[in-house]
Order: structure tokens, then C-alpha cells, then sequence
């Protein structure tokens, strides 16, 4: 399964206001592994950026002036992305700076899959602040160098956050129903866990559902055996 991890940053909100794109980043991964291809461009707007949008990423018009334009660097990034599903961290937003670009340059849009990982992580942590800060602080994630944005930095950020969001971190460990069984009937060693010094990830909230949760198991559950 080949994915797209994409970010994006802008000289402001919205397209309508006549906003443009000034960097492109992408990692590619397959079945939840980065494989190292990236993407990355920055863009001539041919316009000025804000100040309001300059203190968020950074990136000044004199830093951009000599920068192609997205016409130029259009089919590349195209046939970097191909048909991979699109993931992003409110994608919409994204998505639709990039088919502004490439609808100007007489480009048809952009009709990849696409995931949201901010309604990902709304659905999992409900009430809980989703932004990129959190979602790393939550997972344990290293983002002291996002001092200002970067598409270049979020990606790498949001595919880790990605990775943790849909509990993929060792996608090796694909066993068949058969081996989940034998794994389930084996002796196994409780004092593993109790002994691992893990962060806390959990809140109060949900540790009372986990709680919860584990009364509706069978007598024999291995979790009725951790005193978590």
C-alpha cells in the first residue's frame, strides 16, 4: 500500500484571496514504512507574503523570487505522488492550494484517496487538542527543531504521528488467525510488562474506559492479568 505524506505552506489562507503555494514537501511510504523518497520545492508565489503568514513559516518573497514557478515544477510532483493515497494534517486545506496550482496551469486536480489525520485523531482523542505540537507531545514524538513551520520538518513529523495513529509501528507483525491462537494458549511473561518503563500515554478519562473495557473480557484475558 503506497502512501503520501504531504505538507504544504502559503502566503496565506485561501486561494480565493489570491494566495499561492511556496513549498511543497512529500515522504512516500509503503505499508506504514517510510522508504526514504522524498519530495521537496520550494515556489515563486509572484507575489509578496504577509507578514502574518512570514512569522508562521519563515519564508520571505526575496528567499522565493528565485525559485521556479509551479508551472515548472509541476509534472514532477505529479509523478511523485501518482495514484498513492494522499495524507495530510487537515488535507482539504492542502488539497486545495495544490489543485489552485495546477487548475491555473491548465492541470486537471488532484483525485488520490485521501486521509485526514486531523479527523483521525479527533475521532481518537475527542475533546483533546489534535494540532502536530500535541499529537507529537502525545506520542512521544522529538519536535523541539519546529521552532516555525516547514512542510520539509512537518512531513517527517506527520508521518511518525501517522504511523502511531494507526497503532502501524511494527507492521511486520502480520500473523494469521492460527498463530494469534498458539500465541494466546503460550505461557507468557506478565513481569515483561510490568517491568517496561514506558511514558504514560493515557489520560484519566481513558484509563476509567480501558477499565471498562476489560471487565467485558473473558475470565481468561491476558490483560486481567497486568495490574495496569
Amino acid at each position: 500500500m503506497r502512501e503520501i505524506v504531504l505538507d504544504t505552506e502559503t502566503t496565506g489562507l485561501r486561494p480565493s484571496d489570491g494566495h499561492r503555494v511556496i513549498e511543497i514537501a512529500a515522504i512516500e511510504i509503503i505499508d506504514f514504512l517510510p522508504t526514504g523518497k522524498t519530495y521537496q520545492q520550494y515556489i515563486n508565489p509572484e507575489r509578496d507574503v504577509p507578514e502574518t503568514s512570514f512569522k508562521v513559516h519563515g519564508l520571505s518573497y526575496d528567499f522565493l523570487k528565485d525559485k521556479p514557478l509551479f508551472d515548472k515544477i509541476a509534472n514532477e510532483f505529479i509523478e511523485f505522488i501518482g495514484d498513492a493515497t494522499i495524507i495530510a494534517h487537515n488535507v482539504d486545506f492542502d488539497l486545495g492550494f495544490l489543485n489552485y496550482e495546477l487548475n491555473m496551469c491548465g492541470r486537471e486536480s488532484i483525485k488520490n484517496n485521501k486521509i485526514d489525520t486531523v479527523s483521525i485523531a479527533r475521532e481518537k482523542f475527542p475533546g483533546q487538542s489534535v494540532s502536530l505540537d500535541a499529537l507529537c507531545r502525545r506520542f512521544s514524538i522529538d519536535n523541539k527543531q519546529r521552532e516555525k513551520h516547514s512542510a520539509t520538518l512537518d512531513t517527517e513529523l506527520l508521518a511518525r504521528v501517522y504511523i502511531e495513529l494507526m497503532d502501524a509501528r511494527e507492521p511486520s507483525l502480520n500473523l494469521d488467525t492460527q498463530k494469534k491462537t498458539e500465541i494466546a494458549e503460550s505461557k507468557f511473561d506478565i513481569a515483561k510488562l510490568k517491568d517496561r518503563s514506558l511514558p504514560i500515554r493515557l489520560t484519566d478519562e481513558e484509563k476509567i474506559k480501558h477499565k471498562n473495557f476489560i471487565k467485558t473480557l473473558g475470565e481468561k484475558a491476558i490483560w486481567k492479568k497486568i495490574n495496569i
